[in-house]
């Protein structure tokens, strides 16, 4: 088996596997009852619906900050 002749620089370790840990975009579908940008197989943030149904109780303020 082949011996190193110098020991890998903590940086070239690093650098190599932070190569591997880059995030990915969030995949976003339009709901098809509000047409608000939502993810896909999640229940809509804007109008609470999930493959047709209504599943969460949303109410017309909810989107909104009170501040």
């Amino acid at each position: 088996m082949a011996n190193l002749k110098w020991k890998t620089p903590r940086s070239k370790t690093r650098s190599r596997r932070a190569a591997n840990w880059k995030l990915n975009p969030v995949t976003t579908v339009e709901c098809p009852q509000c047409h608000q940008p939502k993810r896909p197989h999640f229940v809509c943030d804007f109008c609470g619906t999930y493959d047709g149904r209504q599943v969460v109780a949303k109410d017309e303020h909810a989107g909104h900050s009170h501040g």
